[in-house]
C-alpha cells in the first residue's frame, strides 16, 4: 500500500505559524530543559491563578505526571473570551448542521 503525500503550497507555509527547523529547535530544547521550555508556553494562555511549579512527575512506582498542578486557568476562556474584546464582532466559527430532511 503507497501512502499519498500532498505537499503543503507556498501560501499555507507563508502563513504556517511554525516550520520544519522551529519545530525540531523547540523539541530539543523542551527534552533538554522541558521546566524552561513548558515554562515559557505555559505563559501564553491567560490564567486566573499563575502556576509557580511547571511540571511535577515521577516515574518509580506509581507513575504520576502533573504540569502545571497549583495554576487555575479555563480552556473555554483562552479559547474564547480573552479575544472577545479585540476580536468580539468577527465570526469564530460556523456552524452548519448535517441534517438531511
Amino acid at each position: 500500500m503507497s501512502e499519498k503525500i500532498h505537499p503543503v503550497t507556498k501560501p499555507v507555509k507563508a502563513r504556517a505559524l511554525i516550520d520544519a527547523a522551529k519545530y525540531q529547535k523547540w523539541y530539543r530544547q523542551s527534552v533538554e530543559d522541558p521546566d524552561k521550555f513548558w515554562g515559557k508556553h505555559g505563559q501564553r494562555i491567560d490564567w486566573f491563578k499563575p502556576y509557580t511549579k511547571v511540571k511535577n512527575t515521577s516515574f518509580t512506582g506509581k507513575v504520576s505526571i502533573k504540569w502545571f498542578e497549583d495554576g487555575l486557568t479555563n480552556v473555554s476562556y483562552n479559547c474564547i473570551d480573552r479575544h472577545l474584546k479585540k476580536n468580539g464582532d468577527n465570526v469564530a466559527f460556523i456552524w452548519e448542521g448535517d441534517n438531511p430532511y
